[in-house]
């Protein structure tokens, strides 16, 4: 079976359930942008080296993505003929992760921080903003068709994992956090929940 199909040339694409539509339709957007982000993480994985403690958590982040890509690919009024899992457990996988990371740094995350340090650092800041593009991407798709909720809960997370990952990698690289603001609750002595200025956690 040869790669190129040439059904595309004309600007559209196939969703699974033989539905065309353009190649730049939101769901398309949203499937692009999680895509970018996985290949940035397989670039990740191949700078981290075979033997680093974040390989088998990172590897199945990256399948997990293509999971939920494949069923994103679907819409809803297709019929759920689907073999590649729902990952449920994605968001308690992250949270579990973030709380380990956490525990083991020597500074809290109390503030917005400059994206950089070294390079793992500022890869997992790369991917952390490619996932959040995806999860605006797929808030829009939201508006028009259903879609698994743990979906969206999953690509929540995995932007505040990868902000810790950054965080933790500087923590143990001994490199200075570069800070820009103290956490909005932290400055006002409020409640954590709202954050309108952050572009890291949500």
């Amino acid at each position: 079976m040869k790669i190129y199909t040439k059904t595309g040339d004309v600007g559209t694409t196939g969703l699974f359930g033989g539905q065309r539509v353009p190649k730049d339709d939101v769901r398309i957007e949203c499937l692009g942008d999680l895509d970018e982000a996985n290949s940035t993480l397989g670039l990740l994985r191949v700078k981290l080296g075979p033997e680093h403690a974040w390989q088998a958590h990172l590897h199945r982040i990256q399948k997990d993505l293509m999971d939920m890509m494949s069923h994103l690919a679907r819409p809803s009024t297709v019929q759920k003929i689907n073999s590649n899992p729902m990952p449920t457990d994605g968001a308690q996988l992250c949270e579990t992760w973030i709380d380990e990371l956490e525990s083991r740094m020597t500074s809290p995350s109390d503030y917005f921080l400059l994206p950089g340090g070294n390079e793992i650092s500022a890869l997992c800041h790369v991917v952390r903003t490619q996932v959040r593009r995806g999860e605006r991407r797929l808030v829009s798709l939201m508006a028009q068709d259903a879609v698994h909720p743990a979906i969206p809960a999953y690509v929540n997370r995995l932007s505040d994992l990868f902000f810790t990952l950054a965080r933790a990698e500087m923590d143990q690289a001994g490199v200075v956090e570069e800070k820009w603001k103290l956490f909005i609750y932290k400055r006002f002595g409020s409640s954590p929940a709202p954050q309108p200025e952050a572009p890291a956690a949500e």
